[in-house]
């Protein structure tokens, strides 16, 4: 791996890491501001991801030139056709995951994507970090260098296994490691088609801000239809 890569590891292992001292810290600069303490966590959020992904720019700075990331990757136009293709084959690889979940008593629903929500809630410009910076960084870490270095070694399956289970690990949600790890494998197929890392990025950024919409305007009717689905899965089980 390069020494590069090694770098922007560590980065992104410090910006995770990160709120158990900066969050404190941006408290006790609200309050000297006299603001809202409550928006230390988006705040923070807002800050880190943003440091973390200017830092990373600019460690790859060389291999982000007039060419791109990759020099022999697909034409502009397949790129753009599998970057909006990408969106659907990754909502449906997730609904498929989440069903298969559900079937096997899994609880419906991320707590980091409820997190997410109230956070976005109270302070709308967090849609950022979950939308835009926070996809381009796991883009770049679990595909481009994770799945892409495990490429170079074993074939796509075992590559992209073994980078999608981390990434899931990394969202600190065992119990939807079929979920996150679903989107994993979708990512890197999308990254080996088109050999373009902006290609799963574009999938990844559309992705979320649909699931988030999605989710807001939708969020009754989710919350009824889950407590229905929870309903009907304990009723067919009082039969097995």
């Amino acid at each position: 791996m390069k020494r590069e890569y090694w770098f922007v590891l560590l980065v992104y292992i410090v910006m995770q890491l990160s709120s158990f001292i900066g969050v404190p810290l941006m408290i006790k600069f609200l309050d000297i501001l006299g603001k809202d303490q409550t928006d230390a966590i988006p705040y923070w959020l807002i800050l880190s991801f943003s440091i973390a992904l200017i830092m990373v720019l600019f460690i790859l700075r060389k291999e982000i030139s007039l060419s791109g990331f990759e020099r022999k990757g697909s034409s502009l136009g397949v790129s753009v056709i599998w970057a909006i293709f990408g969106i659907f084959l990754a909502l449906f690889a997730q609904t498929l995951a989440a069903n298969i979940e559900r079937f096997f008593g899994v609880p419906v629903g991320s707590e980091n994507t409820k997190q997410i929500l109230k956070i976005i809630q109270t302070f709308p410009l967090a849609i950022l970090v979950s939308s835009i910076i926070g996809p381009i960084l796991e883009e770049i870490i679990f595909r481009k260098i994770l799945f892409g270095g495990l490429y170079g070694r074993f074939n796509f399956f075992v590559s992209a296994l073994i980078s999608s289970l981390i990434f899931a690990l990394a969202h600190t949600e065992p119990q939807h490691i079929l979920l996150y790890a679903s989107m994993g494998f979708t990512f890197a197929f999308l990254y080996v088609k088109t050999k373009h890392i902006l290609v799963p990025i574009f999938a990844h950024t559309a992705m979320n801000t649909i699931v988030v919409l999605i989710q807001f305007v939708y969020q009754d009717d989710i919350e009824r239809l889950s407590r229905t689905a929870h309903g009907i899965q304990n009723f067919i089980g009082g039969f097995l």
